[in-house]
């Protein structure tokens, strides 16, 4: 179970599709707003997009949470300014295809292994969505330093693509795990 089938149940296929499609659409938009919002933070201001990836994995699960990142990153494959810094600095794949676009990648694993954790209770107690959270992190800076590493070489994609977001890394992980258990605990309460 996932929080999303949780709260909102649905019985028949043609409902679980409704569900479904509204809940994807609903996070391509977190996901946009999550890229457009900087917040200052040390030593560079930060996006909660990661953070938005993996708790829509979590709370949708592996399919739905796959489904939906691939749906943002088709509306930005479409020319949309989903992205952060679109349309200033491009749209389209060719935006996609510039130093950002291994995160871009890394956005649809990490939602998926999240999302497969999560549906084995890894969003349930704190040291488990560490867990999850953490290797959902993980595979995306690992994704985005292998796609930098091809333009700049890996040591300079480590200092440029890893080194100046570690700190957001764990802000926003910790905030997953305050977030996501709580979630289940509130549920849990009301039913």
């Amino acid at each position: 179970m996932t929080l999303a089938n949780t709260v909102w149940p649905a019985q028949s296929a043609n409902a679980r599709t409704a569900r479904n499609v509204l809940l994807a659409l609903v996070g391509t938009l977190a996901l946009t707003v999550s890229a457009k919002t900087q917040i200052p933070f040390w030593p560079v201001p930060m996006t909660m997009q990661t953070f938005v990836v993996l708790v829509i994995g979590m709370a949708y699960g592996s399919r739905l949470g796959v489904a939906t990142v691939a749906l943002y990153l088709l509306e930005g494959v479409l020319g949309l300014p989903v992205f952060a810094g679109t349309p200033e600095k491009g749209v389209g794949l060719a935006y996609m295809m510039g130093p950002t676009g291994g995160y871009l990648l890394g956005f649809v694993v990490g939602a998926w292994v999240c999302g497969w954790l999560a549906e084995r209770g890894f969003d349930r107690s704190p040291l488990k969505t560490f867990v999850a959270m953490s290797a959902g992190h993980a595979l995306i800076f690992v994704f985005g330093v292998v796609w930098l590493a091809q333009l700049m070489g890996l040591e300079k994609a480590f200092i440029v693509g890893v080194a100046p977001f570690w700190a957001a890394t764990i802000a926003k992980t910790l905030l997953g795990v305050v977030t996501l258990p709580a979630a289940w605990k509130l549920i849990s309460r009301i039913k």
